[in-house]
């Protein structure tokens, strides 16, 4: 059994909830006054948290490391980020169980850095910080529409159908049968698998209850992913992908004119993307299944520049209006993205932004004469 400890006594009447040591996922971290090497704090129980605290405690066997995280629960994205259907990623949460039975690891979970605790306090009563944290805040469209009823963040999205305390009453409205994905990464195509899975797969995964009921009833059909680039400019990989086109029931549709040309050139890419772009144009000649009672379109250079109300509801998404683009240069993967000044409708009722997240400054960074802007989005 995990021990024990009570951080009352150090950081005074603070509500910091203590949780069973263990460990989570990360992107970003900096170290902060390091003293020496008697007893650290580590902010974020992520990957990053938790390799940092491994390490830590291999290099000095007199170090003692303090896990604080703002959740309850460890592990962060491995937790609340994998999707439920690829177990597999998440077998580092062994490895990080192992961390926490050292007798020099603790684990604060439900503390706050800036609500329950500043980092200058962390500062006078640790020999260092380490901030260990990822991005967590969602970065806006900054278009008109955004806020309608039926535009979701990923980061929700995910979050509620991994279980992330804050987004179990999100409610996604799944009573329509076109989606629209903004973004073309590894996240946007894991959203689009959940949404178009058999329900029978999905009660094989560690999905929630409350999504699985919600999917379950789902009337999504159709789900476009969006994206303003090429397809040697994708953001997913090849697994993801792969996935995708293997999907049990659906179908897929890819538009040979994005292609043209890339078929010439394929062969001098880098093997990685040779491969993922082989698999994409093996996609657009395949015979996808034309039985398939769902299906996924890739739709490649476009834009949102506005997303429109319905038109039984003022307050509810009704269409994206699609800026169409267009590459310049030499064909390849460092094309320049130009407006043709072309628009075109996508009627919808179900919008998910899956966007890079802005990094969040921690609590008291000025105070500590340590500087950290937002990070790249």
């Amino acid at each position: 059994m995990p021990r024990f400890r009570r951080l009352s006594t150090i950081l005074s009447n603070s509500a910091l909830a203590l949780l069973r040591r263990r460990g989570s996922f990360s992107v970003e971290i900096g170290l902060i006054g390091v003293r020496n090497t008697h007893h650290l704090c580590v902010v974020g129980s992520g990957p990053a948290g938790f390799y940092t605290a491994q390490q830590l405690l291999k290099s000095d066997n007199g170090v003692k490391v303090d896990v604080v995280e703002r959740l309850p629960v460890p592990f962060g994205l491995v937790r609340f980020g994998v999707a439920p259907d690829h177990p597999e990623v998440k077998n580092c949460i062994n490895s990080f169980n192992q961390v926490a039975k050292n007798e020099r690891f603790s684990y604060f979970g439900n503390v706050s850095v800036g609500r329950d605790v500043s980092v200058k306090d962390l500062l006078s009563i640790y020999s260092g910080v380490i901030l260990a944290y990822g991005a967590e805040e969602d970065r806006k469209l900054g278009i008109p529409g955004e806020d309608l009823n039926g535009v979701y963040s990923a980061k929700s999205f995910v979050g509620w159908y991994n279980g992330i305390p804050a987004e179990q009453d999100l409610k996604p409205n799944l009573s329509y049968s076109t989606a629209v994905i903004l973004g073309i990464g590894n996240v946007a195509l894991d959203i689009a698998r959940i949404l178009l899975t058999p329900i029978e797969l999905l009660k094989e995964t560690d999905i929630t209850a409350h999504a699985l009921d919600a999917l379950a009833k789902s009337q999504v059909r159709e789900v476009y992913l969006v994206g303003r680039r090429g397809p040697l400019q994708v953001a997913f990989t090849i697994k993801e992908l792969r996935e995708m086109v293997r999907l049990p029931g659906t179908r897929h549709t890819l538009n040979p004119a994005d292609f043209e040309g890339v078929k010439d050139i394929v062969q001098g890419l880098p093997r990685p993307k040779r491969r993922l772009t082989e698999l994409m144009l093996s996609a657009v000649n395949s015979q996808s299944n034309k039985d398939a009672k769902t299906r996924w379109i890739l739709k490649l250079l476009r834009s949102p520049v506005a997303i429109l109300p319905s038109r039984d509801s003022s307050s509810h998404v009704g269409a994206v209006k699609l800026a169409v683009n267009r590459l310049e240069g030499q064909l390849g993967e460092s094309q320049k993205v130009v407006a043709t000044g072309l628009r075109s409708n996508l009627r919808i009722h179900l919008v998910l932004a899956s966007l890079l997240l802005w990094e969040l400054t921690a609590d008291s960074m000025s105070s500590v004469k340590r500087r950290f802007g937002r990070g790249r989005p």
